[in-house]
């Protein structure tokens, strides 16, 4: 009898176990059954892109940049191809040996190398576009684990040569500052991409079938003459250094286009290297830095007055005075003359107190109007990015003595682009036009876009703008701007010398000025307008003596680089090019004057017929 219960518990206990059992069963295959569901169903599409990602790797390919010539095909900013280095940190057994040994090659710290190839990723740069001579070093070296890329790297074959201009671009390629930068959507082209395949291990890598190939950025055609920028930039640079200078600029337009054809900024820096120069070095101070005008300013005053007829060109403007009282401000002035000049001679002198006069004849409104017309207070629109606007305070801002300040130049700002666009407009019969830097952009042989010359207004009718002309070339024949007289031309300008504010005291300093001169020539039918403006050079700051000369310097190359006609009635023919400083070429992939570029300089020596 307990035999038996005993076998009825054992019995009982064996089926519950097998119950439980099976319920255990049945739970853990449900659990299976809904994991796989849940896998194969629902995360189906996330796990393929997890696994895809373990044996594949896309890796972008990155576009050429498209190339920047000059107006005659020369390039200024190119591409070449040049060695990156990178790790497979998993292929390298001795990550410390080899850290050392690529330190020894590389400015970089030897733990930073140490820490790269320890990384637990597939692949790690190590350098990007490093020197040739370099990559061959580490080369030679031969450690396991470390490859090597082509890569474009963006290189200046003309070096300092319109660097600001130009601007750079980045490691990454993309532009950063000058047109690099504002044209950067036309020249960085389309990124395209390899699909790369791995092994189980992970360690080799090899191209897949998935490719699509980069495409090519557009090539942009500037504005510049790069004979006409190192003319410019050769005698700004001696200039600077023989007056010991701060600083200074020269820029050329064609009065008649708009187009920018030289645009030198000094100091310069090297774009291929602009890592090692301050970001405030690789401004373009042409369009971003106001200054006091000076006496330059005293064009627009002249033309303002000659437009709104509230004077004529005889009429007497100064009578021996050598100050002027505004509001018990006294204005002096630096002509010494006992007799009467008239409107054409204050300007042909440089008279502080006629200029005041004519000033104080047009009224703070009418004056704000023309100067505004003129374009000072307002950005040129030039295509060219951190343009200023310069300043021009509206008339219910100025003091009573502000009339015969603006009048010289005075409390006002303008940027020297301004300042040249204005000018030219005087040059130009009295049209205004929109200066630029850019006249093509090229998708290959294709021109994809054309910028032609836009007239932006009419400042002055073309009878005032032809006494100007008069005014200014007596300017240079027999006033301030002797020095800025090309023989076999006329030259139609202005010379300006502003004090500069002491940042010490506030007030105008007696020892720092602003040289200027601008002009154009032949006056008659000019081909190029020049602005010369060299800040705080030693000694006399006389605009006429120390900015004149070096429009000369210039312009005298220049005219006979344009084959601009002479002003004589003899023909003006070049003959025997000798001097090796005037360039045509010069070579793109290694920045040295070619034999074409030294033999295209300029004698100072002409044939007359």
């Amino acid at each position: 009898m307990d035999d038996r219960k005993t076998a009825e518990r054992f019995s009982k206990q064996a089926k519950v176990r097998i119950l439980l059992l099976a319920i255990i069963i049945a739970v853990g295959l449900s659990a299976g059954v809904s994991r796989l569901f849940y896998l194969q169903a629902i995360k189906n599409n996330d796990l393929s892109r997890i696994a895809v990602r373990q044996h594949q790797k896309t890796v972008v390919l990155e576009p050429l940049r498209g190339t920047i010539y000059d107006r005659k095909g020369r390039i200024l900013a190119v591409n070449l191809d040049v060695e990156s280095v990178y790790a497979v940190p998993s292929e390298i057994e001795n990550s410390h040996e080899a850290a050392k040994r690529l330190s020894r090659f590389l400015n970089e710290d030897w733990r930073v190398l140490e820490k790269k190839l320890k990384s637990d990723k597939g692949f790690v740069w190590i350098a990007r576009k490093i020197d040739p001579n370099i990559a061959a070093k580490i080369k030679n070296e031969n450690l396991e684990g470390i490859g090597f890329i082509k890569e474009s790297k963006r290189f200046y074959p003309k070096k300092e040569l319109l660097g600001h201009l130009i601007g750079f671009a980045g490691l990454d390629n993309k532009g950063l500052s000058g047109i690099e930068a504002r044209y950067n959507e036309f020249l960085k082209g389309e990124e395209g991409f390899v699909v790369l395949e791995r092994d189980a291990r992970g360690a080799h890598i090899f191209p897949s079938s998935g490719y699509t190939p980069p495409v090519k950025g557009k090539d942009i055609v500037l504005t510049i003459d790069e004979s006409i920028q190192y003319i410019c930039e050769r005698e700004l640079d001696k200039a600077i250094q023989k007056t010991h200078a701060k600083r200074g600029i020269v820029i050329g337009m064609d009065p008649k286009t708009g187009e920018i054809l030289a645009m030198a900024v000094k100091p310069s820096f090297n774009p291929n290297e602009f890592i090692k120069y301050a970001p405030g070095e690789w401004r373009n101070r042409i369009v971003s830095d106001p200054y006091e005008p000076g006496s330059t300013l005293k064009v627009f005053v002249a033309s303002a007055a000659l437009e709104d007829k509230v004077a004529t060109p005889s009429e007497p403007m100064f009578f021996g005075e050598d100050k002027i009282d505004i509001d018990g401000e006294i204005i002096h002035d630096t002509v010494k003359e006992k007799g009467r000049l008239s409107f054409r001679d204050v300007i042909k002198r440089s008279s502080n107190v006629g200029a005041v006069r004519i000033g104080m004849r047009l009224g703070k409104e009418r004056l704000y109007s023309h100067l505004k017309s003129f374009g000072f207070g307002e950005m040129t629109d030039i295509d060219i990015s951190g343009e200023s606007k310069g300043i021009l305070r509206q008339t219910r801002e100025w003091s009573k003595r502000s009339i015969g300040s603006v009048s010289l130049g005075q409390e006002i700002g303008v940027t020297p682009i301004q300042l040249i666009t204005a000018f030219s407009s005087v040059a130009n019969n009295g049209w205004m036009m929109k200066p630029y830097v850019v006249s093509e952009i090229r998708d290959e042989d294709r021109i994809e876009k054309k910028v032609y010359p836009e007239i932006k207004k009419r400042v002055i009718s073309a009878e005032t703008a032809a006494e100007m002309t008069r005014i200014l070339t007596s300017v240079v024949e027999g006033g301030t701007g002797e020095k800025a007289a090309i023989e076999g031309y006329r030259v139609a300008g202005k010379t300006g010398t502003a004090q500069k504010i002491d940042s010490k005291t506030g007030l105008y300093s007696d020892k720092y000025f602003v040289s200027s001169f601008i002009g154009y020539a032949p006056a008659e039918d000019p081909q190029i307008v020049l602005l010369v403006v060299i800040d705080s050079p030693e000694g006399a700051g006389w605009g006429g003596s120390v900015a004149a000369p070096v429009f000369k310097s210039i312009a005298e190359d220049v005219l006979i680089y344009l084959n601009a006609p002479s002003t004589n009635e003899e023909r003006v023919l070049m003959v025997n090019p000798v001097r090796k400083d005037v360039p045509s070429e010069i070579d793109p992939l290694t920045g040295q004057f070619s034999q074409s570029f030294i033999a295209a300089g300029f004698s100072n020596g002409v044939k007359r017929e």
